[in-house]
């Protein structure tokens, strides 16, 4: 189907920054993407403009209300200059289904992805291309209708800003201290932990703080019941190798379902390596490693990709896991998924889509 969408150029364009300073989320390209929904017309008026700040009516849903929805992607540049998305249908299948949650009306996926593909060939020049670089691509929906009553809002603004991101390990892949949260908890089942609204992120806040005064990286996350099922570590899924067993918190409504993990769990599948699905205790896992069964431990996500866990503390006891150094299982899954996207390694699954 053609999509017809508006383009406003940019009158100037930016300075771009050296490759090897671009950090995350600290530069933005020359356009953006903006489209909106009003009830009774729908989603309308899709346009690629310069990238600008917003004017919002203060009264605006998203201010006091929450509601709102949010992805986060990313494009590659391969060393034979293609420019390449990972998986973008899984990630806009997605943000459907937090909008569905939130009470956000459903996108049409196949504009927005064709909206990404002409907004990142308008800012081609802001792809990096050096080793572990890429565009970051974040799509988010805030609500606008101008009114305090507690109810869905009847207007929306669809926005796709771009960032070029630095490499997330400029010394190479190395393993972090995590904290086992006792106190906090970050989502049940039946609220809205597996969809991705900024809300979850803001509950998460506090712990993270706390865990950064005592010295840790990052928090894990246990259930909001019974306090001892392990679901995520900070905004990132978790895996276990447990012998010659891989486990991850199955997906109870809590969990957000990582493009990411989901590549992990089929490229391990894919090795014939198995994998386990399933609710897993912090006893368990304490208990696994006095055994000295536990053997890594590490978080997946766009941003990091595969991030290996060196230590656990759990009520003021460290865990530390398989020496404080990347595991081997760890490291060849960090290298499988950034040797697709840059396509120096094979894609079986078919998770690359080249722009051009």
């Amino acid at each position: 189907m053609a999509y017809t969408i508006a383009r406003e150029p940019a009158a100037s364009k930016k300075p771009k920054p050296p490759q090897q300073e671009l950090g995350f989320g600290t530069h933005f390209t020359d356009h953006m993407f903006m489209m909106d929904y009003d009830a009774g017309i729908g989603w309308h008026d899709p346009r690629i403009v310069p990238y600008q700040p917003l004017v919002m009516d203060p009264a605006a849903k998203v201010f006091h209300y929450g509601q709102t929805v949010f992805e986060g992607m990313k494009a590659f540049r391969a060393k034979d200059g293609r420019i390449r998305l990972f998986r973008p249908d899984a990630h806009l299948s997605r943000m459907n289904r937090s909008n569905v949650r939130l009470s956000v009306p459903l996108l049409d996926e196949e504009l927005v992805l064709e909206a990404l593909r002409q907004l990142i060939l308008a800012d081609r020049d802001w792809v990096p291309g050096t080793e572990g670089t890429s565009l970051y691509i974040r799509p988010f929906i805030i609500a606008t209708e101008p009114l305090l009553g507690v109810a869905p809002s009847r207007q929306y603004r669809l926005i796709v800003i771009l960032s070029p991101v630095g490499a997330y390990y400029a010394e190479g892949i190395r393993p972090v201290r995590i904290h086992v949260e006792p106190d906090y908890v970050r989502a049940v089942a039946g609220g809205v932990g597996a969809a991705k609204t900024s809300g979850n992120y803001a509950a998460g806040l506090k712990a993270q703080e706390e865990a950064s005064k005592l010295g840790y990286a990052q928090v894990m996350w246990l259930d909001g019941v019974h306090r001892k099922y392990i679901e995520e570590v900070g905004s990132m899924n978790v895996f276990f190798r447990l012998g010659e067993t891989v486990v991850t918190p199955a997906l109870s409504g809590s969990i957000l379902a990582g493009v990411t993990r989901d590549s992990v769990i089929r490229l391990l599948r894919h090795w014939g390596i198995a994998v386990e699905e399933r609710s897993l205790s912090i006893d368990e896992l304490v208990e696994a490693h006095r055994a000295g069964t536990l053997l890594e431990a590490f978080g997946t996500g766009t941003a990091a990709v595969v991030s290996p866990i060196g230590e656990l503390q759990w009520q003021g006891e460290p865990q530390v896991i398989g020496g404080g150094v990347t595991g081997a299982l760890a490291k060849r899954l960090y290298d499988a998924v950034t040797g697709i996207q840059r396509g120096s390694e094979s894609d079986p699954f078919g998770w690359m889509v080249d722009l051009i």
